[in-house]
């Protein structure tokens, strides 16, 4: 029997193994409704990343993604952010 290194089980998992996986790192619960120990939702979170670079999942797929957004208009320059305080 061949050994199932982590790099292959990445690069065989299919699309709905992954959803399951990123389900239960988002709900820190298995399908069935137990607890993800703290290894397991580091490995499973690990499995979710590499499954994303591996497989090109768009950037705002990806886990852990936010939008970035600007409150206002931008009148900036140098392209940069600004905060405006309001009383």
């Amino acid at each position: 029997m061949s050994e199932m290194t982590f790099d292959r089980m990445i690069q065989q998992m299919t699309p709905d193994i992954y959803q399951s996986l990123k389900q239960a790192v988002a709900l820190r619960k298995w399908p069935d409704g137990r607890q993800l120990t703290s290894e397991q939702t580091e490995l499973c979170l690990e499995a979710v990343m590499r499954y994303e670079i591996e497989h090109n999942v768009p950037e705002d797929q990806r886990v852990g993604y936010l939008q970035r957004q600007s409150c206002g208009t931008q009148d900036t320059t140098d392209g940069e952010d600004s905060i405006k305080w309001v009383n």
